[in-house]
């Protein structure tokens, strides 16, 4: 009873922060137990505990006596998210130089090819978002490092609003997906300084385009 508890409010935790992270539910919006609980299907309980452990990550505070209110993720996060990432992405891609397989580089050049036709097409936003995930998910994989691996990702998970903004723009899709290509380059190459190199500036050229799209609309 106990484990059915646990992966429960488990599920109810990731299900409610997709809904913050995506931005369903806005800053300062009070999460009402019951509500939430009515939506899912779930009793008051695992949604309690869900929020207690959204209160730990940052992303809710919880008032005694009065209720949990949305915090999600403020203009300095996604600043310190992208800095940290920067450093990350980069030991990945160095990792992953030696441990990359064919099959994995195969897989790297196709989603490139991919991203380059959709980014020629109006619409086809989502389609290179998920273009997007996947070349990094393929990245952490190559890292062999379960650790790296599930940080990564966790940081990639919670700026998906961010990415999914400033991916929209035909330009930045563009210059994104050559990012992309000279990072697998290195990786070929075996070059895993370069790559190292080419995976941090990646990042850092997100950050520097992050103004132009305007923080309200990133954050709302």
């Amino acid at each position: 009873m106990a484990d059915d508890r646990y992966s429960l409010s488990t599920k109810v935790f990731h299900t409610i922060r997709e809904d913050i992270l995506s931005g369903k539910y806005r800053y300062n919006e009070e999460l009402k137990e019951k509500t939430i609980g009515d939506e899912l299907g779930v009793s008051r309980t695992p949604v309690r505990e869900a929020l207690r452990q959204l209160e730990l990550e940052g992303l809710v505070t919880i008032i005694p006596n009065k209720g949990a209110y949305v915090v999600g993720i403020s203009k300095e996060d996604i600043q310190d998210i992208y800095e940290i990432r920067s450093r990350l992405e980069g030991l990945c891609a160095k990792w992953a130089c030696s441990h990359i397989t064919k099959e994995q580089l195969d897989e790297l050049e196709e989603n490139i090819y991919l991203s380059e036709f959709h980014a020629g097409k109006e619409g086809h936003a989502e389609q290179i978002l998920e273009l997007d995930n996947k070349f990094h998910e393929i990245l952490y994989e190559a890292s062999e490092s379960p650790v790296l691996k599930h940080t990564l990702s966790d940081f990639h998970h919670y700026v998906q609003r961010v990415r999914k903004i400033t991916l929209a723009d035909p330009k930045r899709a563009v210059a994104s997906n050559e990012e992309h290509r000279k990072i697998v380059e290195a990786l070929k190459a075996k070059d895993s300084k370069k790559a190292e190199e080419l995976a941090t500036i990646h990042m850092m050229n997100t950050i520097q385009n992050m103004d132009q799209y305007g923080w309200d609309n990133l954050l709302k």
